[in-house]
């Protein structure tokens, strides 16, 4: 199944969309590497792992993992090849095995994918940084490459089941290195900075108008 993934799947999703990817020469082939990208559709977390120049985990739901029969076993093993996680999001601590899944990649040396705003962007400006994506790269001393993804609203705008064919650009920035901060991971204040400085190399990235509070979707009483 990884074969399939990364030899034919991802050339075909190359050709069909185009996707035009700037800085791929930027990503550490070796080590532990974290994605830190804006989020502007579901598809966002297909799109970085075909275009990467390394396998990226990311967390997907527990119940997508323990579907039964042909289709529910073929739905794992095709989300374990794309580097997929199971995490239970119904879990009150979801959060904390969130970041212990990561944490694990990351041990491992492996790379892994995350939306540091916490949930897809539905005005199209980038949110204030949840500090979870400082947590990790102080607690495991990985690299955080920061990630623009352009155009993948239009590919699966909110509501839509199937992707559409649009224009998408993909641009990576150079590795952040947070070593200054080693043995500080349990300061607010480095976590903070250190989140900040992620999130401002996104914004320059992506060209996306910064807004310095937390995402809310329409109906939320208060922001995570």
């Amino acid at each position: 199944m990884q074969f399939l993934i990364r030899w034919v799947l991802a050339p075909l999703v190359r050709f069909v969309w185009r996707p035009r990817v700037h800085g791929a020469r930027r990503v550490p082939l070796r080590g532990p590497v974290i994605f830190a990208s804006n989020h502007r559709a579901a598809v966002d977390t297909a799109v970085i792992p075909l275009v990467t120049p390394r396998p990226v985990a990311f967390l997907g739901k527990a119940e997508y993992f323990t579907g039964c029969g042909i289709k529910g076993k073929l739905l794992a093993r095709f989300l374990t090849a794309l580097g997929y996680v199971p995490v239970d999001r119904a879990n009150a601590k979801a959060g904390l095995a969130a970041l212990d899944a990561g944490r694990k990649v990351l041990e491992q040396g492996g790379a892994f994918g995350i939306y540091p705003e916490g949930t897809r962007s539905l005005d199209g400006r980038l949110h204030r940084g949840h500090t979870g994506v400082a947590s990790l790269a102080l607690s495991t001393g990985a690299v955080v490459v920061p990630v623009a993804l352009l155009g993948t609203d239009k590919v699966q705008p909110v509501g839509a089941k199937l992707p559409r064919l649009a224009p998408v650009e993909v641009r990576f920035g150079e590795p952040l290195d947070f070593s200054r901060y080693e043995g500080l991971e349990n300061s607010a204040a480095i976590r903070r900075a250190v989140t900040d400085e992620i999130m401002d190399a996104i914004a320059e990235l992506s060209g996306a108008e910064y807004v310095d509070s937390y995402h809310r979707r329409p109906g939320d009483q208060a922001a995570a």
